[in-house]
């Protein structure tokens, strides 16, 4: 871990949060270890996927950016998640979370079906019950029991490139939730059930 991760993680969480989340995290990234149904759902049928997966993405709320390899073969690197769990945390609250590894995959082969280079700008990864509550008031596109309060959900967009495009591309893979925010311009991708709004 580099000393810049160190110093996030210091003064994101107190000590006994940091314990609680590396366990899960380390929970969360064991039993991930293999490719589960959602990350199978997306790589070719009769193929099996035996490379490195790099993604790229910006923070819009904190600038902060996740560039690198996360996944090699059917394996998932421990290292680049403690470097994606600090970026796609809840930035009201400054908490984080394990983010489910298959939504990853998701927006990895979204990406890559784009066609594009530029890096994807999330708006939102994980959120806390506190900060999905506080949103949930003062919008009706917020569930109550949202995806993003376990990590299994990204909002994000793609610099010039359509977002009802980004959404197509998503809900053709068939490996989770999409849905569709044309007024606020973004894309949202889970890995719950396959639905669309």
């Amino acid at each position: 871990m580099t000393s810049q991760t160190k110093g996030i993680l210091a003064s994101s969480v107190s000590r006994r949060k940091f314990l609680g989340f590396g366990a899960l995290a380390a929970g969360s990234l064991a039993a991930s270890s293999v490719v589960t149904k959602a990350s199978a759902a997306i790589i070719s049928p009769g193929r099996e996927f035996t490379g490195a997966r790099k993604i790229t993405f910006r923070n819009t709320h904190t600038g902060e950016t996740f560039s690198g390899v996360y996944r090699v073969g059917d394996k998932y690197l421990p290292d680049a998640f403690d470097k994606i769990n600090i970026v796609l945390r809840d930035f009201r609250s400054n908490e984080m979370f394990p983010i489910d590894p298959r939504v990853m995959d998701i927006i990895y082969s979204v990406h890559e079906m784009t066609k594009q280079a530029e890096p994807y700008e999330i708006l939102s990864g994980y959120r806390c019950p506190k900060t999905n509550a506080s949103l949930r008031s003062h919008s009706e596109g917020v569930a109550k029991n949202s995806l993003h309060m376990t990590g299994q959900a990204i909002d994000l967009r793609l610099p010039g490139f359509s977002t009802k495009q980004i959404q197509k591309l998503a809900i053709s893979l068939r490996a989770g939730g999409v849905g569709y925010y044309p007024k606020s311009d973004f894309v949202h991708m889970d890995t719950g059930d396959v639905r669309t709004w």
